[in-house]
């Protein structure tokens, strides 16, 4: 699904870090899987609210690997390049704008700095193949996708979801997405405003 817009649903994203953080540091490699990133705006907001609550030390740890099955074929350009028109960053809070976008090249866009960029990398994929594209994950996020799918077919990515994290891991999806019953053991709702879990159960569930 490509609409989406930076900082959409920032209260979800600020709880997802929030918890986190205590979680994460010290650790060698913070691994991020965003499922559904779009034309990158997501992701980029995650990045950025890392950027803004992990030292730098431990920010340069992050990777966020965001995936889209990408049918427009242009999101990995788009993302690589990180430059947005002035409409698509206008939501952005004037602060946050200023200290992470420079005007690029071409009139009228805006880039993200080179600090923000590196933490992201973008890999084409299509969910419904069960097949992770990397493990032990400290957070999936997967908003605006699931409810694409057929019941059936959430359960079997929530699953895979599952066995992708490392113990203890975060997952977070949409506000109006709840977890299905078949996949309820498998995680702790940690957030009661946010649809944020944490991996609990046996990692080879089927």
């Amino acid at each position: 699904m490509a609409f989406t817009y930076f900082f959409r649903d920032l209260h979800t994203l600020e709880i997802v870090v929030r918890q986190m953080v205590p979680e994460v540091l010290g650790r060698s490699r913070i691994r991020v899987w965003d499922a559904g990133c779009a034309m990158g705006q997501e992701p980029y907001s995650l990045a950025m609210v890392f950027a803004e609550n992990l030292g730098k030390f431990a920010f340069g740890n992050l990777q966020i690997q965001a995936t889209d099955i990408d049918e427009s074929n242009l999101f990995a350009k788009i993302i690589q390049a990180g430059e947005y028109p002035g409409e698509q960053v206008k939501r952005i809070p004037l602060e946050v704008f200023a200290k992470y976008f420079q005007p690029a090249q071409t009139p009228g866009y805006f880039r993200l700095v080179k600090g923000i960029r590196s933490r992201v990398v973008f890999q084409r994929h299509d969910l419904l193949s069960l097949t992770p594209v990397g493990g032990d994950f400290s957070l999936i996020l997967c908003k605006n996708v699931l409810l694409h799918f057929t019941p059936a077919e959430r359960v079997k990515v929530i699953k895979m979801f599952h066995r992708t994290l490392a113990p203890g891991g975060f997952f977070a999806t949409e506000q109006t997405q709840k977890l299905p019953g078949e996949v309820a053991h498998l995680f702790q709702q940690v957030a009661g405003d946010a649809q944020l879990f944490r991996k609990i159960g046996d990692p080879k569930c089927n």
